[in-house]
């Protein structure tokens, strides 16, 4: 019989997170099961968490649906959250959440640049005498200014580009370690929408429309 850790090296991928209905294969139980025996292992307190035996059933499957909705999809990034478990010196288990933000390595850990240098980089590579010479340390550097936008990083003021550019380094990073081919990243939701804006368009669209209808409102 193979050890929780021989498991946790040889297993394939957990299944994608579009599957739906929930459907949890052999392969999936046997990385679930071999998970929480380690979690069992490095934390003594376990039970304050798991209390009982349909306690950690049911912790086993809502583990397997946040990892599906989180994208941890990857035995890598599961065997990185728990190197960072014996890192706690803890003898309580972590939530389901905590140990997700666990299996997200750090750039410098994936041996990309931090946040900070990518930041410096992008930006100095965005002036426009740099046109037509950039050199950029890694592809998730240059992918993540590339979204931002050479005119924007340039122009924008610091606290702003570097808020996007935060954004599009972390998504890079998510593709990365998903094994995803790096795309066009959809850009952000602005913070706050002004309803009242919002409504007055929309009323005033309605009323165009029953004008040009040769319409009227009705009470």
């Amino acid at each position: 019989m193979k050890t929780p850790n021989q498991l946790m090296q040889t297993l394939g991928n957990l299944p994608s997170v579009e599957a739906a209905p929930l459907k949890v294969d052999t392969g999936t139980a046997d990385v679930v099961n071999s998970l929480f025996k380690e979690l069992q292992a490095i934390f003594p307190a376990w039970r304050q968490a798991w209390p009982t035996d349909e306690a950690l059933m049911t912790a086993k499957r809502t583990w397997v649906k946040a990892f599906m909705a989180e994208g941890i999809k990857q035995i890598e990034q599961i065997r990185f959250g728990l190197q960072n478990c014996r890192k706690l010196g803890s003898d309580f288990a972590p939530s389901v959440g905590k140990f997700i933000q666990m299996c997200q390595p750090t750039p410098e850990a994936l041996g990309i640049p931090s946040h900070e240098a990518a930041y410096a980089e992008s930006v100095a590579n965005a002036h426009p005498s740099m046109a037509g010479g950039r050199e950029w340390s890694h592809q998730a550097v240059y992918h993540a200014a590339s979204q931002c936008g050479f005119h924007a990083l340039n122009t924008m003021k610091a606290e702003v580009s570097r808020k996007i550019f935060d954004r599009n380094y972390d998504i890079t990073i998510h593709m990365m370690l998903a094994g995803e081919s790096l795309r066009n990243i959809p850009l952000a939701l602005p913070e706050r929408v002004d309803g009242r804006v919002t409504a007055a368009i929309g009323n005033k669209a309605l009323a165009d429309l029953r004008k040009n209808r040769g319409g009227h409102a009705h009470g």
